[in-house]
């Protein structure tokens, strides 16, 4: 099944650029960034910058990352997946992330959500002007499947904290 990513989420204020792969089957659904209930990436965002739970409302969500200076989109604009997993990724078409970066030359710092972003981002765009003259950090993803370093939200955070410095 053919599946898109959704439009940037970033304003003029935006120094810090989170993209992840691609959406999952519950996030697609929902027509949110990170939808799905058990994924990290709010409880993480909303702990480093405020130390609080998430707002249940999703442009509530929307509007918090852009008021602490975050944008979010993702690597891949389309592909081929069943399912959820990145490593079910097939037929990759990327965002066109230098354009986004033209438009907003505030961006200073990349984080990408995963190994599938950073991998992405790198193989079609590693090499442009738009990407060397920024950092580019490669974060664990906040997808609650542990893996053999990232067990759990805690593990996770303890890393992710240090977007808390890159704005």
């Amino acid at each position: 099944m053919i599946v898109h990513s959704f439009p940037p989420v970033i304003d003029e204020n935006s120094k810090l650029l989170i993209l992840g792969s691609m959406p999952g089957v519950v996030s697609l659904r929902a027509h949110q960034y990170y939808g799905h209930p058990r994924n990290y990436f709010w409880p993480i965002l909303y702990e480093v910058f405020e130390h609080r739970a998430p707002d249940t409302e999703y442009e509530r969500r929307l509007a918090f990352a852009l008021s602490h200076q975050v944008a979010l989109w993702d690597s891949i604009a389309a592909c081929e997946r069943e399912g959820s997993l990145d490593a079910d990724i097939k037929d990759v078409v990327p965002n066109e992330i230098p354009a986004l970066l033209r438009r907003f030359p505030q961006v200073e710092t990349i984080v990408c959500n995963g190994g599938k972003s950073f991998a992405e981002l790198n193989k079609h765009h590693g090499k442009t002007h738009e990407i060397q003259s920024r950092t580019v950090i490669k974060l664990p993803s906040t997808s609650p499947v542990p893996t053999a370093q990232y067990r759990g939200l805690q593990d996770r955070l303890a890393v992710w904290k240090v977007i808390e410095t890159l704005v």
